[in-house]
């Protein structure tokens, strides 16, 4: 089923600043001690393999003792999306209430993406920046929302998130402006699209600047898929934690995304629930583009010796995480 939400209402909240700007940041959904409790969750992930990697010891802050990750910190191979305190965090009820609030519902399905880790180490990050939206030219009106929840600090120097600010307004009118464009190779089948320095400069020609979003522990992060976005690698000494809902960001995060569940072809959701039952990653989108992340299983070009298609701690399966994997119906 294709829908799509229009937002010219005004609700006198966070939202006002998403629809306006394409991103918002909404504070202290979870509490500093949740954050604190999340990122140990994460660091304690990346200790249970045989690489060597300790986090008290920056020493070992390197890929040599890390799994196999992109980006400089983004981790979507042995079976992560499906960790306990990944299913843990996506239950949240903050977060969840966030993205109910948006949608006018509280039959959501989550995605199953990627876990983001990444240290204060040049060797770590991507310095190129990667200008892209999440949604296709193809689909008009907002269809998806990404997000992370962070957990640690994350300033101006510390790496991150950088937005297209109210590029989101645009996107359509430049896709009509100059249709060859949407014709270029994009990630899936259709909802990718990458940028040119000079088609930003596009956008920047017509009052959309490229700004920073900074965060703190607890915080959710919400963007517009059709906000231009890409990430910028830390100046600073700062670690950053998050887990979120996105293909390309820096530090300490968790990936999250959902959308109603109405929006879900039949078909689409016998895909997610196979996907959950097997324990695979997916695509940041939750209702569509539902297919396994294969990535390589190799590691720094060797055979991984600590691979691995399981979560190390399987989820408790609560009716809630059912319903939000797809498994079951609303």
């Amino acid at each position: 089923m294709v829908e799509a939400m229009t937002t010219p209402v005004k609700y006198d909240d966070w939202r006002d600043h998403l629809f306006q700007y394409g991103y918002v940041v909404i504070k202290n959904v979870l509490s500093l001690e949740k954050a604190q409790y999340y990122r140990h969750q994460q660091l304690n992930w990346l200790e249970k393999f045989p690489y060597g990697f300790k986090k008290d010891d920056s020493t070992t802050w390197k890929p040599e003792y890390l799994p196999a990750h992109a980006r400089g910190g983004m981790y979507f191979r042995y079976g992560v999306q499906h960790e306990a305190f990944m299913w843990e965090a996506r239950q949240e009820p903050g977060i969840i209430d966030a993205f109910s609030k948006l949608w006018g519902t509280d039959e959501l399905l989550v995605s199953f993406d990627a876990m983001n880790i990444t240290f204060p180490s040049s060797s770590l990050t991507n310095p190129k920046p990667w200008p892209h939206i999440d949604q296709s030219p193809q689909k008009k009106g907002l269809h998806c929302v990404q997000g992370f929840i962070n957990f640690t600090p994350n300033g101006l120097e510390d790496g991150g998130l950088m937005v297209v600010k109210g590029s989101h307004k645009l996107t359509e009118m430049f896709f009509d402006m100059f249709p060859e464009k949407a014709k270029r190779e994009s990630w899936g089948p259709e909802d990718w699209f990458s940028f040119e320095a000079s088609e930003v400069d596009w956008f920047r020609e017509r009052g959309c600047e490229p700004e920073k979003v900074c965060a703190d522990p607890g915080d959710l992060v919400m963007w517009d898929s059709r906000t231009i976005h890409y990430s910028v690698p830390p100046q600073s000494k700062q670690m950053r934690a998050l887990i979120s809902g996105a293909r390309e960001i820096v530090n300490l995060l968790s990936d999250l995304c959902y959308t109603p569940a109405r929006f879900a072809t039949p078909e689409n959701l016998e895909k997610k629930a196979v996907l959950f039952k097997q324990r695979q990653g997916s695509t940041h989108w939750p209702h569509v583009n539902i297919w396994a992340v294969d990535e390589k299983r190799d590691r720094l070009g060797e055979t991984d010796i600590g691979d691995r298609d399981q979560p190390f701690e399987q989820p408790v399966e609560t009716e809630l995480m059912l319903k939000l994997a797809g498994a079951n119906l609303y």
